[in-house]
């Protein structure tokens, strides 16, 4: 079953993509223009696998088209460039609303009575094998590649760090001995996050990622990928381990440092 796959993998990564899904990533893709020939190159052999492999479902009257496809495709395997890759394996489908849209959580209060809430989300990444997404947040972010914000980059960090079974924040590494670097590194600017908004201070990483190590880890690599010079600069450490686990370096990318 295997090398049945690999094989039918290999095929799809050999064919060229259509020009107009090409010109679709000039268009909606602000990042798309700085990675370097043999990136892209390697980006679109990954889009076509991902294409063939998930299901997309358009949702709250959202009509699917390949612009919509192929950019979420392409946001989702820019994380997995340079690395050995099962193209998030236990992804089975991508629900895409036209924008915003609620969920119901329950939340238990202080006296241990849950109460139904209604939330508006962007995004959101579940273990059982489904992302989903809001349009225009997907398009805005893609646009725009300096922002620090991308819905695609979060939500499929989540899915990277799920791989292992659990949702914590620490994906799977190459080897056993980058797990420790990994836990004290960012460990300690998770805490650091964490001190930031309870002062109601600035910080380069989004104060989101102050809510548990899991949302931490999709933060830091929004950052990594849309303010990678400034991330170099000021968490040069924590830079580090994500250029590591990724085996990118966009802030060496044409106007990576600006």
């Amino acid at each position: 079953m295997f090398f049945f796959k690999g094989r039918r993998r290999r095929k799809l990564r050999g064919r060229p993509l259509r020009p107009v899904w090409i010109e679709t990533l000039r268009r909606n893709l602000g990042f798309y223009a700085r990675l370097p020939e043999s990136d892209r190159a390697e980006l679109h052999g990954h889009i076509r696998v991902f294409l063939d492999e998930k299901e997309f479902e358009g949702c709250g009257g959202l009509q699917l088209d390949d612009e919509i496809r192929v950019t979420v495709a392409a946001q989702a395997c820019v994380l997995l460039l340079h690395r050995k890759t099962d193209y998030y394996p236990e992804l089975r489908s991508i629900l895409i609303y036209p924008s915003p849209y609620r969920a119901s959580r329950d939340v238990a209060d202080g006296s241990g009575v849950v109460h139904r809430r209604q939330d508006v989300r962007l995004g959101e990444s579940w273990s059982h094998g489904t992302v989903v997404l809001a349009w225009d947040s997907v398009r805005r972010g893609a646009v725009n590649p300096v922002d620090g914000h991308n819905v695609v980059f979060h939500e499929f960090a989540h899915q990277l760090d799920s791989e292992d079974g659990r949702t914590d924040g620490a994906p799977i590494l190459a080897d056993r001995s980058h797990y420790s670097p990994w836990a004290r590194i960012l460990g300690d600017e998770f805490e650091r996050l964490q001190q930031r908004r309870k002062g109601g201070r600035k910080s380069l990483l989004d104060h989101y990622g102050a809510t548990n190590p899991a949302e931490f880890f999709a933060v830091a690599t929004e950052t990594f990928f849309e303010n990678p010079g400034q991330l170099k600069k000021k968490h040069p450490q924590l830079y580090g381990q994500l250029a590591g686990y990724y085996r990118q370096d966009p802030a060496g990318w044409p106007g990576g440092n600006e």
